[in-house]
């Protein structure tokens, strides 16, 4: 016996988004990880050290996104992988999955925010970073807040401009590429393949995760999508061949114009490299500095979209504050669950005083804590995934993952090896990711009259 999955839960988000729409939130939530962030994993891989962690992660991702887009078809809800953990497992699992999404998507936003303030202050040095990081905050919060045509017209428009800067930017380095640069100290800083080089692989893996991170957000908008038994398939196929032929090329490019480790530590790497190429005060470089900016924003827009659906989600849910569920009576939005997740974000800005560890930059540990979200998610996503095809063999399932149970179990197997690689180099963070977690159990286990006054919702049902 299986439960329908046609009855929209309430209170309902309104249904707006076409697939070029939910193709433009799907690539857009990811594109700034081209822009930033992955050259972090260069300082402990090399390049070539750091394409081969590329690699494995690549093909994780593919193999995801096509498992998992069976369950965003199949359970078209809000919550994303908080829902289908829900269905799979019961309100534990749904708690797991549920932490675990928000950690990655209220993390990712205060790094990348870091990053439009650095992208900035190349042109207003004047100015601190951090100034331009919280206005973003408030004026991306308040665009999502006036509703998500409105947000995802801007979201494709931002996007499509920050792909063409991306192929803008391989085109105007390519004259000053060299193999004899990409390869030189790639591995580890040696020109040997050893076990320092193995050992960086490994340390690079959340580094490589960061430009893909965050994709499989547009099933958040799946209450809000058009026909998402269609439009979803669409999105997220188009989405992960866009994203991964831009990783290996921004990737590639960067690494061959000149001396790479100068771009392994800093928040502007593009910029950066095509200094070398086209000089301090090239037209160039001015117009990548402010158009590489969409692809910033089109992914903190995104992200911001995509917490903001998760907070709404567990709230209506009762897995948080029934408060958060509100909808802005004018506009239809999740505007305290937009607030809540900015909040948390700003804080994490302005604490690169007093949180340190293990000698990264403030904006690589954002990204890690993140990273260890997305991971724990896409683990319990797939076991979702293997859960429901037993216990609801009738489930309507509009799209089956390909080639069952290869591909789910590939993304799996490399979801844990990545996951093991993380805590082995990150163990303070992964301390703290525990340490939040058990918070997070208590309070979920001191709340459970939340969840049985919350309205039901068929998708949520276990069988």
């Amino acid at each position: 016996m299986s439960i329908s999955t046609s009855t929209p839960p309430s209170p309902g988000l309104k249904k707006v988004l076409g697939p070029v729409q939910l193709w433009g939130i799907a690539v857009g939530l990811v594109i700034s990880g081209e822009y930033f962030g992955w050259s972090f994993g260069w300082a402990s891989a090399g390049t070539l050290g750091f394409l081969v962690a590329t690699v494995l992660v690549a093909t994780m991702y593919t193999t995801f996104i096509f498992s998992f887009t069976e369950l965003s078809t199949a359970i078209p809800h809000a919550g994303g992988p908080f829902a289908y953990a829900r269905r799979a497992f019961g309100p534990t699992g749904g708690f797991i999955a549920g932490f675990a999404t928000l950690v990655e998507f209220v993390f990712a936003p205060p790094a990348i925010a870091l990053a439009i303030g650095a992208y900035l202050n190349v042109q207003f040095p004047g100015i601190n970073p951090k100034w331009f990081a919280l206005g973003a905050y408030v004026i991306f919060i308040g665009l999502n807040w006036i509703g998500i045509g409105i947000a995802a017209a801007f979201e494709l428009f931002v996007t499509v401009l920050a792909i063409f800067e991306l192929l803008v930017f391989m085109g105007v380095v390519l004259p000053g590429w060299s193999l004899s640069n990409f390869v030189a100290n790639g591995w580890a800083g040696s020109n040997a393949f050893n076990g320092a080089a193995i050992s960086g692989i490994f340390a690079s893996i959340p580094f490589a995760i960061w430009f893909f991170l965050a994709i499989e957000g547009a099933a958040m908008a799946a209450e809000e999508a058009h026909h998402p038994q269609r439009t979803i398939p669409r999105a997220y196929i188009g989405g992960i061949l866009t994203l991964v032929l831009l990783a290996f090329g921004v990737m590639i490019f960067a690494g061959g114009v000149g001396d790479w480790s100068k771009l392994s530590n800093i928040n502007d790497p593009l910029p950066q490299a095509m200094k070398v190429v086209v000089g301090d005060n090239s037209g160039w470089l001015h117009m990548l500095v402010w158009i590489g900016l969409f692809g910033l924003v089109a992914s903190f827009h995104g992200i911001i979209m995509g917490y903001s659906r998760q907070i709404f989600a567990l709230s209506r849910a009762g897995y948080l504050p029934a408060m958060f569920a509100a909808l802005s009576p004018r506009f239809n939005t999740p505007h305290r669950a937009l607030l809540a997740g900015g909040v948390i974000g700003i804080v994490a800005i302005f604490s690169d005083e007093w949180v340190q560890f293990g000698g990264q930059t403030l904006t690589a540990n954002i990204v890690t804590m993140s990273v260890l979200g997305a991971i724990v998610m896409y683990l319990t996503s797939m076991a979702a995934l293997f859960k429901l095809r037993r216990s609801e063999p009738s489930m309507p399932r509009p799209f089956r993952a390909p080639f069952y149970p290869v591909f789910p179990a590939i993304a799996f197997a490399l979801a844990l090896v990545c996951l093991g690689a993380m805590v082995w180099f990150n163990g303070m963070l992964t301390l703290l990711f525990v340490v939040l977690m058990g918070l997070a159990y208590g309070y979920f286990r001191f709340t459970a009259h939340q969840r049985h006054s919350a309205a039901p919702d068929d998708m949520l049902a276990t069988v």
